[in-house]
């Protein structure tokens, strides 16, 4: 004779008592949300890059947990409509997507500009056909470095000086659109970037 009670069946052998299918995965999911480790765009390291006080910070959530002074942006200062030559920073809300740890400038974190937002600006105003936002908005949403052949230019991170000479990027704005950081400070921020590494720029 078998009782069935809340938690499933048992026999009167004293057979082992068995949960119902929904209950398992429920107790399942439970158990993994438990051991996982938090994890939440707050967690994440991202960079902001002030133009105004020339400083990049490094921050996880609202909190600046690194911040470095003097930094060099464009010749052609800053804007949110750069074309190719003008040799300004662009301005917005970009990731890393790629990384270059041999380069001419030491170390080069390069972001997915042209962006979509940026492109979506440029199909408005004519600067690029359809053809081309498409191919920078598959790009984009796909991680990828965008096209970099485009009259929006490309090529766009943040550098070191290489053998630059300190003494110039003290005193001038100098990069064709970069954000330009001593050796010692972009050895020191590799620490905190990845693919991946939000940056913002304003």
């Amino acid at each position: 004779m078998r009782s069935t009670g809340l938690f499933g069946s048992s026999s009167a052998e004293g057979s082992a008592v068995r949960l119902p299918a929904a209950w398992l995965v429920g107790l399942l999911w439970l158990a993994l949300a438990l051991a996982a480790p938090a994890h939440s765009d707050e967690a994440e390291a991202w960079v902001r890059v002030n133009t105004k006080t020339a400083t990049l910070s490094v921050l996880r959530g609202k909190q600046v947990i690194a911040r470095f002074t003097d930094i060099s942006i464009g010749r052609g200062g800053v804007s949110r409509r750069r074309l190719v030559g003008d040799q300004s920073t662009p301005l917005g809300d970009f990731r890393v997507v790629k990384i270059r740890e041999k380069s001419h400038f030491r170390r080069f974190f390069i972001i997915d500009y042209p962006n979509e937002a940026r492109a979506r600006l440029a199909l408005r105003h004519g600067e690029i056909n359809e053809s081309t936002f498409k191919a920078i908005h598959v790009a984009v949403r796909a991680g990828r470095l965008p096209p970099q052949g485009t009259s929006l230019g490309g090529n766009i991170g943040i550098h070191g000086l290489g053998v630059a000479d300190p003494r110039f990027h003290e005193a001038f704005n100098w990069t064709r659109g970069c954000i330009a950081l001593t050796n010692e400070q972009i050895d020191r921020l590799t620490r905190w970037i990845h693919v991946g590494t939000r940056v913002v720029i304003d």
